[in-house]
């Protein structure tokens, strides 16, 4: 599943990013990296944006940017 799938207050574990070594680069750089978990803080109206907290920080993805990130959703038991 990719990031832009999820909703508000759903958690997840970055499984891989397919995006271009630039892209990658930059995800890197804010803490998205595979293996870190994620929480989805809030999306835009036309969900073209979205807010998320990854390791306490807040981070703003284009929709082009989240559909590159793929996901394993948390369930909310754990």
């Amino acid at each position: 599943m990719v990031l832009t799938e999820l909703r508000k207050g759903d958690r997840a574990i970055i499984r891989a990013l397919r995006a271009d070594a630039e892209l990658r680069n930059r995800l890197h750089s804010f803490g998205i990296i595979p293996g870190e978990t994620l929480e989805v803080k809030g999306c835009s109206l036309a969900r073209q944006t979205m807010e998320i907290d990854v390791d306490g920080t807040l981070i703003a993805l284009r929709k082009d940017e989240a559909e590159k990130i793929e996901v394993e959703k948390i369930d909310a038991d754990h």
